[in-house]
């Protein structure tokens, strides 16, 4: 079989398209709050309703991208470039949570579907190679994202921020509907006719994922080190802005930081995939992460913020590939479905530690104490899934 890269690259520029729109507003919260004239926790909801819509459709839109490939996916980017538009129609916070949300709906069937697409358009031994650039992609948009908001700082600029966001995902999404004209390897339990997995949907996809004793156990190691990203993701502009940092200064601490996530999704799962180093990576990770929320709640500082945040990045994102490599492995025939499942588990637990943040953004250290607390809790659920791959010898 031979690898079809363009039709990663297409996926890509949708992946980077919807995580753009998921953090237009995160660098310039203050920003946006008065421009739309409301509270900055209601800012907040404009990051979070993508998590919250996440938790919902998950599942059935890893049901949908294992029976329906391409169709499923063509459906994601169309409801990613309307939520973009959406947001133009008025200059207020109603039409910009409108557009949130449709945006929101698209994200699963874009995301859900990486897994599946390595299987439907690469050979194998690139697939570790191809969910990490796919991910890599995912994180590039929150990139771009907070660059736009580094870059366009000011209230005035909030309305020119949707605008660009909006030109990008309609030419993402034209580039998708074009490259998915290639159809997926039939010798892979594709049915070329509809780009679906045949007879792999429905009720035997997630009984297949579900069912896996790996699935649930990552699952359950996601939960809270996504869900801790998540949050910084969405409130770290206002929780850094009683110690003196600036919100363009933020904004480009957040845009660092996924630029040395997506250098750590390019180097860091790959590694760990040929050394077979996949739990000892996620166990540095949650560590990392949970010095780095220490740090900013006893120091918070500009230089604390770049330092910790830029190791979090490089350390805890390549975690996401690693568990969505996994799960394909565990998964096969329902890997999207799969994927579905370790999205759904740490957008919920993002939108958990996302609304206790966002209930103690006025304490920051309060805030990062919180996040440090829940971030260690994600250890034990690392050793869990630890004892499932590599067995333990009794004692005799």
């Amino acid at each position: 079989m031979r690898s079809r890269w363009v039709v990663f690259l297409a996926h890509g520029l949708v992946a980077v398209a919807s995580q753009a729109l998921f953090v237009t507003y995160a660098p310039v919260t203050q920003d946006a709050a008065r421009h739309f004239g409301v509270p900055v926790d209601r800012i907040g909801w404009l990051s979070q309703v993508f998590p919250l819509v996440y938790v919902l459709l998950a599942v059935p839109a890893g049901l949908a991208l294992d029976r329906f490939l391409r169709p499923a996916l063509v459906l994601g980017a169309v409801l990613t470039a309307a939520g973009a538009f959406l947001r133009l129609v008025a200059d207020d916070f109603t039409w910009a949570f409108v557009g949130q949300a449709v945006a929101a709906v698209g994200q699963p069937f874009v995301l859900n579907a990486i897994p599946g697409l390595a299987v439907a358009y690469l050979a194998e031994r690139h697939r570790a190679t191809g969910v990490a650039a796919a991910s890599a992609a995912t994180f590039a948009g929150m990139v771009l994202g907070y660059l736009l908001g580094a870059c366009l700082p000011g209230e005035g600029h909030i309305r020119t921020l949707a605008f660009v966001t909006a030109l990008v995902a309609l030419d993402a999404g034209v580039c998708l509907v074009a490259a998915l004209r290639l159809r997926p390897h039939p010798s892979h339990g594709l049915a070329p006719a509809t780009g679906g997995a045949g007879g792999a949907g429905g009720v035997r996809a997630f009984r297949t994922a579900f069912g896996n004793r790996h699935v649930r156990r990552l699952c359950a190691v996601a939960v809270i080190p996504m869900g801790t990203f998540i949050a910084l993701a969405t409130f770290v502009q206002p929780l850094l802005a009683p110690a003196g940092v600036a919100e363009p200064t933020a904004g480009l601490v957040l845009a660092l930081t996924m630029v040395a996530g997506v250098v750590g999704c390019a180097v860091v799962p790959v590694w760990a995939e040929r050394r077979g180093r996949e739990v000892e990576v996620m166990g540095a990770a949650i560590a990392v992460t949970a010095m780095a929320c220490l740090h900013l709640a006893l120091v918070p500082s500009t230089p604390t913020a770049f330092v910790t945040l830029l190791g979090t990045g490089f350390m805890l994102l390549p975690a996401l590939p690693i568990g969505l490599s996994l799960s394909e492995r565990h998964a096969p025939g329902a890997e999207s479905t799969a994927a579905g499942l370790i999205w759904m588990a740490g957008n919920l637990g993002g939108v958990v530690l996302a609304t206790v943040v966002g209930l103690l953004v006025t304490r920051p250290a309060l805030a990062f104490a919180a996040l440090l607390a829940a971030t260690l809790l994600a250890l034990p659920a690392l050793h869990w899934f630890r004892r499932l791959e590599r067995p333990v010898d009794p004692v005799v």
